[in-house]
């Protein structure tokens, strides 16, 4: 499999799990104040994913060009 390919998984991947994760902070903002101590845990691992993310596509971007 080429570079990228590869990085076109990854970025599929990671585009999915950014996804899940949004919702999963969405439902836990509507679900307050239930479980509100998990807002942090959520927050950076959405935010850390759609960093990740964005890293990706940007180094996918490169490689197309």
């Amino acid at each position: 499999m080429s570079d990228v390919e590869t990085l076109k998984a990854e970025v599929k991947k990671l585009s999915s799990r950014a996804v899940a994760l949004k919702m999963d902070l969405h439902d836990l903002a509507e679900d307050l104040p239930v479980n509100w101590q998990s807002i942090l845990d959520v927050a950076q691992k959405t935010y850390s994913t759609y960093e990740t993310l964005e890293t990706k596509r940007a180094e996918l971007k490169q490689l197309e060009a």
